[in-house]
């Protein structure tokens, strides 16, 4: 049985991969930071979900998370936590140093350091089938190129801040048969992206999945949207 540990699995797209992943026969390891009130997940956990806690802004809970899964084999993480930042300083003129340095933590640190941690159960399903795989959810407003709007500065460093760290990542994972994606969801009708958005979570992390699927080591370090059409970086 294949398996995915997805972060921020709580809400939003985390809760929707963590569905579609438990109904086509995965063993999945779903992570939020209080599991007491993810009552999203209960009605998952009679499909084998195991529900963990992490606070990916937490170097210390990363740590905890890793211990708890010692011998755990991951064909797929999913690095899809992720936080817009504090909306009363977006703008410019309005730029706090501390909630910068809080979406930071949370949107690109957080992600490279579980990764990280985690690596010995990548390796492992490497040693077992042959390869594993990484998913970061990041978006195309972590983009420079495409950056013609300004504003939502927390948002975008944080994410551009990912996409760096992500393509480095790749470089680094590909020698050890371990395929790195940098998604795009869409523009979701979520919390966090409001009900303005053009898609809804089960559209979105469909297509993410297939891009997933069909990541091949040619492709490790690409930065796609769900439906697997380029983004600039």
């Amino acid at each position: 049985m294949p398996s995915v540990l997805i972060t921020g699995a709580s809400r939003g797209l985390g809760l929707e991969f963590v569905r579609q992943y438990a109904d086509a026969g995965w063993q999945v390891y779903a992570t939020c930071r209080d599991p007491d009130t993810a009552d999203g997940l209960r009605p998952l956990l009679h499909q084998g979900v195991q529900v963990l806690p992490l606070d990916i802004a937490d170097p210390g809970s990363i740590a905890a998370l890793a211990a708890a899964l010692p011998d755990a084999a991951l064909d797929l993480l999913i690095n899809n936590a992720g936080i817009m930042g504090a909306k009363t300083h977006q703008d410019f003129g309005t730029v706090d140093a501390e909630a910068y340095l809080a979406a930071q933590r949370t949107n690109a640190l957080g992600p490279m350091l579980l990764t990280q941690a985690l690596l010995p159960n990548l390796r492992a399903a490497v040693r077992d089938q042959g390869q594993a795989k990484v998913a970061m959810v990041s978006s195309r407003m972590g983009s420079i190129g495409e950056n013609a709007g300004g504003g939502s500065h927390l948002y975008r460093a944080s994410k551009a801040a990912l996409n760096a760290l992500s393509r480095g990542m790749a470089l680094d994972l590909g020698a050890l048969s371990i395929h790195l994606a940098v998604l795009h969801p869409g523009w979701v009708r979520t919390e966090m992206g409001g009900p303005g958005g053009q898609i809804d979570p089960p559209q979105s992390v469909a297509g993410m999945r297939r891009v997933i699927d069909h990541l091949t080591a040619d492709q490790s370090g690409c930065f796609v949207d769900y439906q697997g059409k380029d983004v600039a970086w």
